[in-house]
C-alpha cells in the first residue's frame, strides 16, 4: 500500500515554513505522496471546515514541490466547477512540468453552496460542468490544436493551442462516494479517491470499479486522523482493513493545531503504517 499526508496547508499552523518542513519531513519519511485540500470563499456560517484559513492548492503544492525531488503532489480534492477550464489546464501543465511529471489531481464537484455563490458559479449544474472540465483537461493536454465543444462550460475550442503540454497523463482521481461520483470515476477517471468509508463498504466499491477498469485503476482512501483521540491499535487494524478491501493508497490528514505537533505526529504515523507499506 502507498501512503501519502496532507501537508500543514491549513489554519494556524499553515505557512511557507510549515509547507516547507512538512513537504520535506514526509518524502525523508518515506511517504509516497503529499496533498493539499481546497476551499476559496468559505460562508461566514459554514459548519465545516473547522478553519476557514486556506491556503490556495495549486500555489502551495508549487511550493512544496520547489522543496522536494521525489514525492507525488496530490489535490484531495480540487473543485473542478469552480476554475476556468482552460487557465486551470495551463497552471496544472505547468505544476506538472516544473515538478518533473509529479502531480495526481484529485477532483471533486464540490459541497458548499455558499462558495458557489461566492465564485458566481452555478451550483445545480456542478456535476456536468466537472465531466466537461475534466474533458477540456484531457484535450488542453494531449491536442494541438484543440478542437473541442463543451456541453455546459464556455465555448467552442477550435483551433486554440496551449502549449507546453506536460508530456504524459496527468493522473486524474475522481473523488466522492455517490453513485455518480463513482460513475464519473468509471467513465473519466485514472482513479478514484473516497473519504471515510467503512472498508467493508469500501470493499464493494474497490470490486466494482476494478472489474470495470482492470488492475491498474488506483483506488485510493483518504482518512482524519487525530493522534490526540484515535486509539494506535485502531489504525493499525483499519488500515489492514483497507489493504484487504483493496484500497492501494491511504492519504492521511492529522489533527493538529501546531505545526511541532504535527510533525511529531506525522513520524509517528510513518512508524504506525510501516508493516503495509510497500
Amino acid at each position: 500500500m502507498k501512503f501519502g499526508i496532507h501537508i500543514p496547508q491549513i489554519g494556524r499552523k499553515a505557512g511557507p515554513e510549515a509547507v516547507r518542513r512538512g513537504a520535506r519531513q514526509a518524502e525523508d519519511l518515506g511517504f509516497d505522496s503529499i496533498w493539499v485540500n481546497d476551499h476559496l470563499a468559505i460562508p461566514h456560517d459554514a459548519p465545516y471546515p473547522p478553519s476557514a484559513s486556506f491556503y490556495e492548492p495549486l500555489i502551495t503544492l508549487t511550493w512544496a514541490a520547489a522543496a522536494t525531488s521525489r514525492v507525488l503532489l496530490g489535490t484531495s480534492v480540487l473543485v473542478l466547477p469552480l476554475r476556468t477550464p482552460v487557465h486551470l489546464a495551463k497552471e496544472l501543465a505547468t505544476l506538472d512540468l516544473l515538478s518533473e511529471g509529479r502531480l495526481i489531481l484529485g477532483t471533486g464537484v464540490g459541497w458548499l453552496e455558499g462558495e458557489f455563490d461566492a465564485m458566481g458559479v452555478p451550483f445545480g449544474d456542478r456535476g456536468a460542468r466537472t465531466d466537461d472540465i475534466i474533458n477540456i483537461l484531457r484535450a488542453c493536454w494531449s491536442e494541438d490544436p484543440i478542437s473541442f465543444e463543451p456541453k455546459v462550460v464556455g465555448a467552442a475550442l477550435q483551433g486554440i493551442r496551449t502549449l507546453p503540454q506536460p508530456g504524459r497523463r496527468i493522473p486524474i482521481w475522481v473523488g466522492g462516494n455517490s453513485a455518480p461520483a463513482l460513475r464519473r470515476a468509471k467513465a473519466l477517471g485514472d482513479g478514484w479517491h473516497g473519504t471515510r468509508i467503512p472498508p467493508e463498504d469500501a470493499a464493494t466499491i474497490a470490486a466494482d470499479l476494478r472489474a470495470a477498469r482492470g488492475p491498474d485503476f488506483a483506488i485510493s482512501m483518504r482518512l482524519f486522523w487525530d493522534p490526540l483521540e484515535d486509539d494506535h491499535d485502531e489504525l493499525k487494524a483499519l488500515t489492514e482493513a483497507y489493504a484487504k478491501a483493496g484500497i492501494d493508497a491511504l492519504v492521511l490528514e492529522p489533527r493538529q493545531r501546531g505545526l511541532e505537533d504535527w510533525l511529531r505526529a506525522v513520524e509517528g504515523l510513518w512508524t504506525l503504517l510501516q508493516p503495509w507499506h510497500g
